[in-house]
């Protein structure tokens, strides 16, 4: 009866696994956007401008595009179990570090570590996912650990405008940096990169769990690069990824901003109306990782499952990003947000999905390319929409852009995207 109940009882641990990614991601999040709630107090101690806030911002999108790449090959190399815990005891100690800056080049040189430190962890994600999940529920962990992005808001928002309005900004950063360390020793010790390795997994699970062939045999394979960089679906994925990142940066660093000044709300008030949209945003990339699993489970094809799910979301998305440029009432601007931010959420376990559908050996690296035109995204967007809202004085051309990439990511998933077509770069 005891030896049942421990087979039961680890006979899904790789969910475990899953809820580990969940919170470190969570915690990720939380950690990169701190930032955004302090756009008053910073602007009122150090006299930034929008503009000069935008660069600070966009320093973090410079040091991630620097390691994302790179650091999926480490992760691939070195395995997830070594790689993720050193980056998030460093991002933390970065994190932590900013609440003693002191100038406009102490926080752009802090945020620019900051993307450094981080860089490796979607890669690491995806590869942990590659290697633990069967191919009918990669979608589903993904967006378990994707869905703490938008979560990151729900739950950060409110604790980390209370902590700047009641203890301070330099507070605020010093507080957080601490679990980000908790999590990478946890990780260590439960994590194994094969889990053939980890004594937690039942004999049953092992039989079908991290046993794809193709990526059994990555560890005696060259990264073949010319694959990764040139293959048509890989090439329209990560265009369209970069849009996605667009509008995930401008969001995750502008939207306290936008109701700040826009919409004349206090910061404590900010925290909790940010709830609202990103709990949205959550429960819609949830669902794009289930719906995306059962398209895949029905039918076998990436270019349903994964393509479909994409452009037909991103359309929404950019449809209610344009109509919240003309929008200025407060509860008009959280309905069209909220949807946008949905729309524009639930496709991220899809996006994901096809770095190892299509680059199963490498679903790492693949990633971290992925993931570098993210970064890219991440030094424009913070920039351009600080430049923007110095220019016009308010948010409606940066909505409209937003709006405008978000379509044209349709056409590029729509033409281009098409992972069930074979590819040889020979």
């Amino acid at each position: 009866m005891l030896n049942r109940r421990n087979m039961i009882r680890t006979s899904h641990y790789r969910w475990v696994i899953a809820g580990l990614i969940f919170f470190i991601t969570l915690v990720n999040f939380i950690d990169r956007s701190a930032i955004s709630f302090v756009i008053g107090q910073l602007k009122a101690e150090f006299h930034f401008t929008d503009t000069e806030f935008g660069l600070i911002l966009s320093a973090f999108g410079l040091g991630y595009v620097l390691l994302t790449a790179f650091g999926g090959w480490l992760v691939d190399k070195w395995g997830t179990r070594i790689i993720w815990p050193l980056a998030a005891i460093s991002w933390s100690f970065c994190v932590g570090l900013l609440g003693i800056a002191t100038g406009f080049w102490g926080f752009v040189g802090l945020r620019f570590l900051l993307g450094i430190t981080e860089g490796p962890h979607f890669p690491a994600m995806t590869r942990s996912v590659s290697d633990w999940l069967p191919p009918q529920e990669r979608a589903r962990a993904l967006s378990l650990g994707l869905v703490a992005i938008p979560l990151s808001s729900v739950i950060g928002a409110p604790i980390t405008a209370y902590l700047v309005a009641d203890f301070g900004w330099r507070i605020m950063f010093m507080a957080i940096t601490v679990v980000g360390i908790i999590w990478a020793i946890v990780w260590y010790m439960f994590f194994r990169d094969k889990p053939q390795d980890c004594k937690y997994v039942s004999e049953s699970e092992r039989k079908w769990i991290g046993n794809d062939k193709q990526i059994q045999k990555e560890k005696t394979s060259p990264i073949d690069w010319r694959f990764l960089l040139t293959h048509p679906a890989l090439i329209a994925n990560n265009a369209a990824y970069f849009a996605f990142g667009y509008m995930l940066f401008f969001a995750t660093l502008w939207l306290p901003g936008y109701f700040l000044s826009q919409h004349g709300l206090n910061l404590k008030s900010v925290g909790w109306y940010l709830t609202i949209p990103w709990l949205i945003g959550a429960l819609f990339l949830k669902a794009g990782g289930i719906i995306s699993d059962w398209l895949y489970k029905k039918t076998g094809s990436s270019r349903i499952a994964r393509s479909h799910v994409i452009w037909s979301s991103q359309l929404l998305a950019a449809v209610c990003f344009v109509a919240l440029g003309f929008t200025s009432s407060l509860g008009g601007s959280l309905i069209l947000l909220s949807l946008g931010l949905g729309f524009g959420l639930m496709p991220q376990p899809a996006f994901f999905s096809i770095n190892i559908d299509v680059a199963k050996e490498r679903s790492g690296s693949s990633q971290g390319i992925t993931s570098s035109c993210l970064s890219l995204a991440g030094i424009i967007a913070p920039v351009l929409t600080g430049w923007l809202i110095d220019l016009t004085g308010n948010y409606q051309a940066a909505f409209l852009l937003l709006g405008g990439l978000t379509g044209m990511s349709v056409l590029t998933v729509i033409f281009f995207h098409h992972p069930d077509r074979k590819w040889s770069t020979a």
